[in-house]
């Protein structure tokens, strides 16, 4: 009689050595896995080393900010105020400051990858990626915003958008990535105010402008 248990432990055998039998990576892996390669195809490299490289690193980066957001949850708000302003924390200020806390080599890791395999605009594209384009998208505002923008204002405003995306990508949700936006815009304006505009009014004058010619739009 065919002792089934010692077939199935041949066919096993069989499957190992044969290089058949391979761990499925969970579900959410596999999703992020599939972020990872479309973004990289997107960069058309021609080097596949490089490819698997930088696939790799932000596959890793990617699960790491996952996994650190999904292990520190803000179930309960802690409560506290923002030394700096007094406003009472939100459940959205306590995500990011536990998602802050993460290791500095998560952020080192995929960076270091990316600056050695990629030439600085294909690195930029993979920033941009990460927080949907959010640079090019807050720049164009402050253009509408501020019609006769300098060269020096617009490098300025730059400078701080592109540190905030580079920042934001240690984020897993949008809310947090925009959270770190917010930041930097902060500082843009406080900087625009410290070289002779006023950002209240502009913002003011802006919104004005915009409703009314909606209101000439809708009377067409």
């Amino acid at each position: 009689m065919i002792n089934l248990k010692n077939v199935s432990l041949i066919a096993l055998s069989i499957a190992i050595a044969s290089g058949q039998l391979y761990a499925q990576a969970p579900a959410g892996n596999q999703e992020l896995q599939k972020k990872a390669a479309e973004w990289v195809n997107e960069l058309k490299l021609s080097d596949e080393s490089k490819k698997q490289k930088v696939q790799a690193a932000i596959t890793q980066h990617l699960t790491e900010i996952r996994d650190w957001h999904n292990t520190h949850p803000v179930k309960d708000n802690p409560g506290g105020i923002n030394p700096a302003t007094g406003n009472t924390l939100s459940n959205l200020d306590w995500e990011v400051i536990y998602c802050s806390q993460k290791p500095k080599t998560v952020h080192e890791n995929l960076m270091n990858t990316l600056n050695a395999e990629l030439a600085p605009g294909q690195v930029e594209a993979v920033l941009d990626q990460y927080t949907i384009g959010k640079v090019a998208f807050t720049l164009k505002g402050y253009e509408a915003i501020v019609p006769d923008l300098t060269d020096k204002e617009r490098t300025e405003i730059l400078k701080n958008l592109k540190q905030a995306r580079e920042q934001a990508i240690d984020y897993k949700s949008m809310k947090e990535i925009s959270a770190i936006f917010e930041i930097y815009k902060t500082k843009c304006e406080q900087y625009l105010n410290s070289n002779g505009r006023n950002w209240k009014q502009l913002f003011k004058d802006y919104v004005s402008k915009r409703n009314a010619e909606k209101a000439a739009q809708n009377k067409k």
